[in-house]
């Protein structure tokens, strides 16, 4: 799962919410939508005291609600009750709020957002940069970032065009690369660094992301090359752009004479929330 953590405003009141790449689809923060609609001093008591109601019904919603991990106040990721968007259309309608009118249209507008940026990637881009700088990351950090995300979007366009699937094969193609250069696959890499549903490279070091990047533009390079068709001849092609990488981080850990594969998380490197600008945080 490609995930991307977030935060929106509405009527200058902040909702988390996750963009989640693979499955095209947004989860919301409920907490956060309870306080926006209610703006009752205890979201979370409020929340609670609907889920029973909501689970004596019998409601689909209820049923639905899954927990993924976002942002807190302290700036640590902890796991949240969150809905889609459809989830959230059906769970205002047990919310008596004036306000609800309004956030269904937010709701919409942010979903109309999103859209345009799927057809304009220099918007989402810039979207990514505003989201990272919220989320306390270092202008270096978020420039590499960003040349990653390019780098890979290089390379899925190569292997769509080597006939991958992108469901089952990009993965298997992706934890080829990560081992090659890091020794780990994409999962074993997580479990390094004690993550769960957070996105991998967005738990990177600059260094990490250097590597897996030049490990992803050889990839790209050679399969721009040499035009590899079926799955064994693009994994071959991938094996070799990640021994690329695995060369360099290999020379690099003797001059630095320690590894740079890093069981450092977000949290260790990025700013906490009340040490950003104000503006910042609520752009």
């Amino acid at each position: 799962m490609s995930e991307n953590n977030q935060i929106q405003l509405f009527q200058g009141q902040q909702v988390r919410y996750l963009w989640d790449e693979e499955k095209q689809q947004y989860f919301f923060s409920v907490v956060d939508v309870i306080q926006v609609l209610t703006d009752n001093a205890t979201p979370r008591r409020y929340w609670s005291d609907l889920k029973r109601k909501l689970k004596a019904e019998g409601s689909e919603v209820y049923e639905k609600i899954v927990q993924l991990k976002l942002p807190a106040p302290d700036g640590k990721m902890r796991l949240t009750d969150v809905a889609t968007t459809e989830q959230l259309f059906r769970l205002i309608q047990s919310v008596p709020s004036k306000k609800a009118e309004p956030f269904k249209l937010w709701l919409a507008e942010v979903g109309r957002q999103r859209l345009e940026q799927l057809q304009d990637p220099e918007q989402s881009i810039e979207q990514a940069i505003r989201d990272y700088r919220r989320l306390g990351y270092s202008e270096a950090w978020i420039n590499q970032r960003i040349k990653t995300i390019e780098i890979r979007k290089g390379l899925t366009d190569e292997w769509k065009r080597g006939g991958m699937k992108e469901d089952s094969d990009y993965a298997i193609l992706t934890d080829i690369i990560s081992k090659a250069w890091s020794g780990m696959t994409t999962r074993e890499y997580k479990q390094h660094k004690g993550l769960r549903k957070e996105n991998l490279r967005d738990n990177m070091t600059n260094v990490e992301l250097m590597l897996n990047g030049l490990a992803e533009a050889a990839a790209t390079e050679l399969s721009q090359r040499e035009n590899p068709k079926g799955f064994t001849e693009n994994a071959q092609v991938a094996q070799r752009g990640g021994n690329v990488a695995h060369v360099a981080r290999e020379q690099l850990e003797h001059e630095l004479g320690g590894t740079v594969i890093s069981a450092k998380r977000a949290i260790n490197f990025t700013s906490p929330p009340d040490e950003l600008p104000l503006n910042e945080v609520e752009d």
